[in-house]
């Protein structure tokens, strides 16, 4: 379906130039006199290649309608991701580039949504925040708290965050998977 330029939103899937695009970030400029530009950033779905693109807010582009299902991530192989849908139990392999920069927050049977178009998955959706064990921290030095210090530990995933200094290993933290940042303690 077209849809004008100026309402499209991060995360939109499109079609241009016959090739399928998520936007990865959308601005709206506008320079006192003249008109007003959009500027969206967009990463191509099959080869994972990004590029810029300015509108008018009145051009039509095509957006790409996706059917969204509620998923059960199962384990991971060397380059694919298996995935289950809770309702028929079908399972799906996907291409790790599919889940994006979340991937080291994966954790077994956590459920995420995913994006499909013509029965093919485009995307992952990351879920809001991810909680996880902490299993490796070095303790915190007395007199280090007076800061706002941090410190890097290892989670059960293998990813690495920086926390506050009070985080003990056996802990489970709160991690917001987009940026990997520490949220609170759970």
């Amino acid at each position: 379906m077209k849809v004008t330029a100026s309402s499209l939103k991060k995360g939109d899937f499109v079609e241009l130039n016959g090739s399928i695009f998520t936007v990865v970030k959308f601005e709206h400029n506008f320079h006192g006199r003249g008109s007003a530009n959009i500027r969206i950033k967009v990463k191509n779905v099959a080869t994972g290649g990004t590029t810029e693109n300015t509108f008018k807010p009145d051009n039509l582009i095509e957006q790409i309608s996706v059917e969204s299902t509620l998923m059960q991530f199962l384990f991971a192989g060397s380059d694919t991701l298996t995935f289950m849908n809770e309702q028929t139990y079908e399972q799906f392999e996907l291409d790790k580039d599919l889940v994006g920069e979340f991937l080291p927050y994966l954790k077994e049977g956590q459920q995420m949504y995913v994006l499909f178009h013509n029965d093919k998955a485009l995307a992952v959706r990351p879920p809001q925040s991810v909680r996880l064990q902490v299993i490796e921290a070095e303790d915190a030095v007395k007199g280090d708290t007076a800061t706002n210090a941090k410190k890097p530990v290892t989670l059960e995933t293998g990813a690495v965050v920086y926390v506050p200094l009070f985080i003990k290993k056996g802990e489970v933290i709160t991690i917001d998977p987009e940026t990997g940042s520490y949220i609170e303690r759970a």
